[in-house]
């Protein structure tokens, strides 16, 4: 993590900008210490920047410069240009009619030089035990993969704001999956795009990680590829990229990994409303195998974020495939969410063996699943981005926006001659049991066990509430938020219902300040949703079970 704020008084420089039109102006800035604090008014629209050293660009960034309001600050890293002076060419592109005359907005002001940064607080909804950026908006994991005791998360990151722009891949590392530290910045764009989703492989032969990813451009969409021969701490470009084109505008987020079945290595991508499978060699030169998806699952939207892992089959000696399919839209309450088909897989092409659509979790806050590389013990740990396209760039924060999932380990079980997707609470979770308390928590979780059916409600002295609901008979979980705080999207009231495959004797519910996560305890059924109350929920009540709580610190 970077450090605190302490240094706020240093000007950006001395010179009062240039004004170069209505909408176009430069300042020049004398480097005097590290970073450059941009101040930020989410309400305003986007100002293009172009930073410019020795008459070169050397990197361009889109930020909500303030006009009359500073909501944060944002850090733009100067040391990294090596150079005593730099030329920040900006266009802002709002309605002078509505934002006044240019000369007069705040940012020129505001704009402070610091040798440290953090952001100024923490906000209420900022999650105890859940990833989150230390500042920014964040979206889908990336990259995620596990050496040398270490697990590697990067994810999709605008370290320019708290709404998505700017993508660059963030990182984060752990030694038990819970508690993650902030690593410097591990991939940023450059003249192919943007830095969109993909993964990292370890490459053991090599003694290397690879990244593959998306590179955004002007309407294309390429895979490009990175190299780390430090364990994932730094990555150089490969001077070949891109290593895959295609004339699909839609053509994203490769997940590779090693297939020892055919002793090489495959690839799978989003390529519209269908995912396409490669094989490489040597991870450059990918080989087109197959497509999959033509009438299968959902298709109310694009097609995003696959993956494909062979997993067990619970009880039996049988392993199959399972392959993730992220949606957006078309998610089973709208907006995005994570489905899956399980079949088999020859290295050449994926058959699927059902026909009906299938959701990995039944919340609607569950995206972007992907699962890490190399993970020990033969452990398919997967971790979901927790929103929804429908609400992510106005849910009620303002530092950092959107959290991820907690860990769940992935399997398969049989039910009444099918076979579905297990998701199971990884087992880390339970070094956070500190002690039992006679308190709901406001970060912890609830293990209820059943007699039946069963409705659990979590309230605050304000009436909002959350009611889960367990229909035995009918064989469905519900999660009700509807009452509660949703000024910020029409969207974000709803009732999420999930089918239950057999009876479910025990939940697992893993609450935070702003999320609820329930599990049937033998990863049957999974549902998360976000909530946003405006007090912390002091009041649980179980009708049909007893409930036994656990405070996490």
């Amino acid at each position: 993590m970077i450090a605190s704020i302490l240094c706020l008084s240093a000007q950006a420089g001395n010179t009062s900008p240039l004004l170069l039109g209505n909408n176009h102006a430069m300042k020049r800035v004398s480097v005097t210490q590290r970073y450059i604090l941009l101040p930020v008014q989410e309400r305003e629209d986007y100002a293009s920047i172009r930073v410019l050293a020795n008459n070169q660009q050397v990197q361009t960034l889109n930020v909500k410069l303030a006009v009359d309001k500073v909501d944060y600050y944002v850090p733009l890293d100067l040391q990294r240009f090596g150079i005593n002076e730099i030329l920040l060419d900006i266009t802002f592109h709002g309605d002078r009619r509505f934002t006044g005359a240019m000369k007069d907005f705040i940012c020129w002001n505001e704009m402070k030089q610091s040798n440290s940064f953090e952001p100024k607080k923490e906000e209420k909804y900022n999650p105890v035990y859940h990833h989150t950026p230390v500042y920014g908006w964040m979206n889908d994991p990336n990259g995620m993969f596990y050496k040398d005791g270490v697990y590697h998360l990067f994810y999709q990151w605008n370290p320019y704001g708290s709404q998505w722009e700017n993508m660059t891949w963030g990182h984060s590392t752990s030694r038990d999956l819970i508690h993650w530290e902030a690593q410097p910045t591990a991939i940023e764009p450059d003249a192919l795009g943007s830095i969109f989703s993909g993964s990292c492989v370890v490459d053991k032969k090599n003694n290397r990680v690879v990244a593959l990813y998306t590179s955004d451009g002007n309407k294309t969409q390429v895979q490009s590829m990175a190299v780390s021969t430090d364990g994932g701490q730094t990555f150089k470009k490969y001077a070949g990229n891109p290593v895959l084109v295609s004339t699909e505008a839609d053509f994203r987020d490769p997940k590779a990994f090693w297939n020892p079945e055919v002793q090489k290595w495959n690839l799978i991508l989003a390529a519209g409303q269908e995912m396409r499978i490669y094989s490489s060699a040597d991870l450059m030169d990918w080989k087109y195998e197959s497509s999959f998806g033509t009438g299968l699952g959902c298709h109310d939207g694009v097609w995003e974020c696959p993956d494909l892992i062979k997993l067990q089959v619970r009880g039996t000696d049988k392993q199959k495939w399972l392959l993730i399919c992220n949606i957006n839209p078309g998610g089973p309450f709208g907006g995005s969410a994570t489905q899956y088909f399980v079949g088999e897989f020859d290295g050449h092409k994926f058959t699927c063996e059902h026909t009906d659509t299938r959701w990995m979790d039944y919340g609607k806050d569950h995206y972007a699943t992907v699962t890490f590389d190399n993970a020990p013990d033969g452990r398919h740990i997967a971790i979901a981005w927790m929103s929804n396209w429908q609400y992510a760039n106005q849910v009620p924060t303002k530092q950092f926006r959107n959290a991820n999932s907690v860990p769940r380990d992935l399997d398969l079980f049989e039910y009444q001659g099918q076979t579905y997707c297990g998701v199971t609470p990884s087992r880390e979770l339970l070094a956070l049991r500190s002690k039992t308390t006679n308190k709901l928590p406001q970060a912890g979780e609830i293990v209820v066990d059943l007699k039946g059916s069963a409705e659990i409600t979590l309230s605050n002295q304000i009436g909002e509430q959350i009611v889960l609901n367990y229909d035995a008979k009918g064989k469905t979980f519900a999660m009700d938020r509807t009452r509660n705080y949703a000024s910020f999207s029409e969207n974000f009231p709803c009732k999420t219902v999930a089918p239950v495959y057999g009876d479910i004797r025990q939940f697992r519910i893993f609450i935070d300040r702003s999320s609820i996560e329930v599990f049937d305890a033998e990863g049957r059924m999974s549902m998360t949703n976000l909530v946003f109350p405006q007090e912390p929920y002091n009041n649980i009540k179980v009708v049909g079970g007893k409930a036994t709580m656990y405070e996490f610190k």
